[in-house]
């Protein structure tokens, strides 16, 4: 079976896992919290990192550290997962969707002025599967508002909007290192900001809100979120090797457009000339020309060997958020469409080029 996005980790990762191991330096404290925090944050152009135990609480702790009111809103993406809106709405606050673009999946910006309230309090843009948002305008809408801006860079290690790297915008910005990720600790997150005063209040809601001088009296209370010194040293060594990996990912994501883009029954991943794609999960979307889902597609690629993963369902076509009252009789038809009928291919670094010949050539034996 070909996997959809294995990591592939290398002598250097052992080499500085070892050394956690040897000396003694497991959790989490630890050289390497230092340097992947510092070295994540000057990759992404950025100020200040805050290293978390992953990717969903690095949103979280956002969201916490803007001090929301309960009945705050927060414009943000119908397609993404789940971890977005749950980020919001634990902390009380409200989640507000806004339409997808059909060409690159990320939220269509001009369509967030039109859903501002008295209530808006924070913009969280999504770059998806790679692709970044378009920020100039969003940014400069927030501004025009006084909004706070989350941006959730999860799916976009290395991914520029012209010529900056994701990561680097708004008031702090959220980065995953899950296993498919391009960097990975295995499980893993950051929160990135340029402000000093918010990096200290991050790194204090992460860590039970100690405070120094008396341990264990709290003022405040904060989260267990810490990242491991082990899980650091992972992220650290790829950091190192940032250049190869996007250009792993790049020729992967370039190489199957290049076999798959005479195929007019599917829509491949999109690349604006303002944007610099890594092609984080290879999407493709089925026409209704083929007659089928993407569930039927998938099973028939399973069957010839080939995993594959289903795109994101809308957060207001799940049953958890209907259930809260959210989202009551909102549709979003560019959301439902690629829902029903995208998934992505394997992608991962490790991906050989037999590998990828493999799927291409079973994509096209399906479709025809």
């Amino acid at each position: 079976m070909i996997p959809v996005n294995e990591p592939h980790l290398g002598k250097r990762e052992l080499e500085y896992v070892s050394e956690c191991v040897r000396t003694g330096w497991v959790s989490s404290s630890g050289k390497f919290i230092t340097e992947f925090e510092d070295g994540w944050a000057s990759y992404c152009g950025r100020q200040h990192g805050v290293a978390v135990s992953n990717g969903t609480v690095a949103l979280q702790l956002a969201i916490v550290a803007l001090d929301l009111n309960p009945g705050d809103e927060v414009i943000m993406p119908a397609f993404t997962i789940i971890s977005c809106a749950q980020a919001i709405t634990s902390s009380g606050a409200v989640p507000v969707l806004v339409y997808s673009k059909p060409k690159t999946w990320c939220m269509d910006v001009s369509k967030i002025e039109s859903r501002l309230t008295k209530r808006t309090r924070a913009i969280m843009p999504v770059h998806i599967y790679g692709h970044p948002v378009d920020m100039d305008p969003l940014l400069d809408l927030a501004a025009s508002h006084k909004l706070a801006v989350i941006e959730d860079a999860a799916e976009a290690h290395g991914a520029e909007y012209r010529s900056r790297r994701c990561g680097s915008f708004g008031t702090m910005s959220c980065f995953s290192f899950y296993a498919n990720k391009l960097v990975t600790t295995g499980e893993g997150g950051m929160v990135l900001t340029d402000d000093a005063d918010l990096a200290e209040r991050l790194r204090s809601l992460r860590n039970l809100c100690f405070i120094s001088g008396r341990r264990f009296y709290h003022e405040q209370l904060g989260f267990n979120f810490r990242l491991t010194n082990l899980q650091a040293a992972l992220g650290v060594s790829q950091i190192e090797r940032m250049a190869e990996i996007v250009r792993k990912k790049r020729r992967i994501g370039q190489e199957y457009t290049r076999r798959l883009q005479d195929i007019k029954t599917i829509q491949l991943p999109a690349e604006q000339p303002w944007a610099r794609n890594v092609y984080w999960m290879y999407g493709i979307v089925l026409s209704s020309d083929t007659r089928m889902d993407a569930a039927v597609f998938a099973q028939k690629l399973k069957n010839r060997g080939i995993e594959t993963r289903p795109f994101f369902l809308g957060m207001h076509e799940q049953p958890v958020f209907q259930r809260q009252g959210l989202f009551h009789g909102e549709r979003y038809p560019v959301t439902e469409r690629i829902a029903r009928q995208g998934l992505y291919l394997p992608s991962g670094t490790g991906l050989t080029e037999e590998q990828l010949v493999a799927v291409s050539t079973a994509v096209r034996e399906v479709l025809s």
